[in-house]
């Protein structure tokens, strides 16, 4: 990695694309419109400590639908292409299909959606309505026990399956699926999701078990590493090496020799951070420059101050630029134990 350049020195290149200290430009912005969610993943929001007495954010302290469009006209000014609506659970907020349409207008940008699906089936119709295209849906695993067991509300399985076709079918094209996948509990349902959706002509994205906050008892012994689940994979239907589509993709892409594609992300046991063009905006407006930050900076503020764009753009430009996150690089057996934003709070 280049060596670091002073954090003054924030950099704006003429296509008005903005870089931190590495030379890494912001690409990508994800935003988390709720903190809120239906679900209690035990890896995302262990039901012991999101529980029915947790305090969430009340209404006023979350961003409105034209603060965030306001933030990304922002960004998109400082050359992100890309932005993620995520939540918390997105489709627990009220009339997000507003918020689809105001960002739909911005030009340039790629709107995309992660959703556990729970609501998809009743939403699919409205989004794509709205200037929706595609959506994510998480989906840890097809076997009813042990998915009613991870979201921990004995929520079933077929309910998002019936999302997941609502989408096609609504147009919101391509669905892909996200897999988080964790040693001894779903591990086994990596070749009947990969089965599945290959041929259904889906991809499917298996993720390690991150270390990301600090309350879902993170331990190594539960990761799964990328190349295990790779070897798992190619032994049932081989596999062949994909280049990346864009420069800073987190997932790594491989073809099935008999057709169909797959994704791996090694977010645990391969750094990741050396081409990360990812920015991440919390529901209440706090600006992180990675998944594992345990502060953000506070936008929401500037917003209400009545600052102008010039001010905010400064902001911004100020926080990218002084940006030299590289969790996945210097992750020891340390960092496990230290302060880190949780998952749900940013969107992951």
């Amino acid at each position: 990695m280049a060596k670091e350049k002073m954090a003054s020195q924030t950099e704006v290149t003429p296509e008005g694309a903005l870089v931190d200290v590495f030379g890494r430009p912001l690409r990508d912005l994800r935003i988390s419109i709720t903190d809120r969610c239906n679900f209690r993943c035990v890896y995302c929001m262990p039901k012991e400590v999101f529980g029915a007495d947790h305090q969430f954010l009340e209404r006023a302290e979350i961003l409105t639908f034209e603060e965030i469009e306001r933030l990304a006209r922002l960004f998109a000014a400082r050359g992100v292409t890309k932005v993620r609506i995520t939540g918390g659970e997105l489709l627990v907020r009220k009339d997000v299909e507003k918020l689809i349409g105001k960002l739909s207008s911005i030009g340039g940008l790629d709107i995309a959606l992660t959703t556990n699906g729970a609501l998809l089936a009743k939403k699919a119709g409205s989004l794509k309505d709205a200037g929706q295209n595609r959506v994510t849906v998480s989906l840890d695993s097809l076997d009813d026990r042990v998915f009613r067991a991870m979201n921990d509300v004995d929520f079933p399985v077929e309910r998002v399956l019936k999302g997941i076709e609502a989408a096609r079918k609504a147009g919101l094209s391509p669905v892909k699926i996200n897999m988080v996948v964790k040693r001894g509990v779903n591990d086994g349902s990596v070749i009947p999701m990969a089965r599945r959706f290959r041929a259904e002509g889906t991809i499917v994205r298996f993720i390690e078990y991150m270390d990301v906050g600090t309350t879902n008892g993170w331990r190594m012994a539960d990761v799964v590493p990328a190349a295990e689940i790779l070897e798992a994979l190619h032994r049932e239907m081989p596999l062949e090496a994909v280049a990346a589509s864009y420069r800073g993709e987190v997932a790594g892409r491989y073809r099935y020799l008999g057709g169909g594609e797959v994704g791996v992300i090694a977010s645990v046991t391969q750094p990741f951070c050396g081409d990360c063009t990812r920015a991440r905006i919390s529901a209440e407006g706090k600006l992180y420059t990675c998944l594992f930050s345990a502060r953000g900076h506070d936008l929401r503020a500037l917003l209400r101050s009545g600052a102008g764009d010039d001010e905010l753009l400064r902001s911004i430009d100020a926080v990218w630029g002084a940006r030299g996150d590289r969790y996945s690089e210097l992750r020891a057996s340390a960092t496990p134990g230290s302060e880190k934003v949780e998952m749900s709070y940013i969107g992951g």
